[in-house]
């Protein structure tokens, strides 16, 4: 039979793109048309405000899916990474409901952003956007400072229409006068957080006697000033003093309070937890550079 297909080039050629068709439908038209279902919703996942949609199509045009993807993949790994502490952080169809298209990606040229709704605060965002290496030093990432320009709101009802999204006139009028800058980081500002993953996503329990096994070691404090200058200085300043973050030299907390915001970190405040990344004895370090400081004006 094999010998007889390959004496006809024509019907060897159109078996072939029918096999291919049936591949490509089943693994990428249908699960498209999966992940669009209703049916498949999350609870507490909403559609997109006028802003963060405006900031959604701000993010496409800029090429950023190029760069970051938006999925957690069910990787061990992956999920030690975007959505530490969690046993179920992985992304599930439903997060994805109300995107068209998605923007799943398929590098990691920059880190995954499909939880990075909350984590820190806006403004955060704010400068890291204005100047990546400020916040991260060793990111490769251009600045976005032009992105502070006046935003077109000229069609964003037709935008939201189109969709099918719910909006009011308010959220309409929220938007006029907003810079691309403040929509784009409104749509950062979603990205995983209709989900309540992030409830389980803590370092794990504290036990035991929260005390500074550093305490009056002076190189203990030399290497907790290196971490503090990676890891902290962007939000509360290299002197302390705070910016986005509190200022630490006047923090009026014990060292095992102290230890505990580090190591678990703080959602209200968008204090990311630095517990997985650094753990403990690091944490102790940073701890002692920043009690060495206390009390300095």
């Amino acid at each position: 039979m094999f010998d007889l297909l390959e004496k006809k080039p024509v019907i060897l050629l159109l078996l072939a793109a029918v096999v291919i068709m049936i591949g490509t439908t089943v693994t990428m038209i249908a699960p498209f048309k999966w992940i669009n279902d209703p049916s498949q919703k999350i609870a507490g996942v909403k559609p997109y405000t006028p802003l963060q949609l405006e900031g959604r199509d701000i993010y496409i045009r800029e090429g950023c899916n190029n760069c970051h993807t938006q999925t957690v993949r069910p990787l061990v790994a992956d999920v030690a990474r975007y959505a530490p502490g969690s046993t179920d952080g992985y992304s599930k169809v439903g997060e994805f409901v109300y995107d068209q298209p998605h923007l799943w990606g398929s590098r990691r040229t920059g880190p995954d952003l499909a939880r990075i709704g909350g984590k820190y605060p806006g403004a955060w965002h704010y400068k890291h956007m204005v100047d990546p290496q400020s916040m991260v030093p060793k990111s490769n990432m251009p600045s976005y400072a032009f992105l502070k320009q006046p935003l077109d709101s000229s069609i964003t009802e037709r935008k939201m229409k189109a969709l099918g999204f719910p909006y009011t006139q308010g959220e309409l009028d929220a938007v006029k006068g907003k810079t691309e800058l403040d929509a784009m980081v409104a749509y950062l500002q979603k990205l995983g957080n209709d989900i309540p993953w992030r409830k389980a996503a803590v370092a794990g329990p504290l036990v035991g006697d929260l005390k500074n096994p550093f305490a009056g070691n002076a190189a203990g404090g030399v290497e907790g000033k290196k971490l503090y200058e990676e890891n902290c200085a962007q939000c509360h300043g290299k002197d302390l003093k705070g910016d986005i973050g509190v200022p630490l030299a006047e923090l009026k907390k014990t060292e095992g309070e102290i230890f505990t915001t580090i190591y678990q970190g703080l959602d209200r405040l968008g204090m990311p937890a630095f517990g997985d990344t650094l753990g403990k004895e690091k944490v102790w370090k940073v701890i002692s550079y920043i009690s060495s400081r206390k009390g300095e004006k």
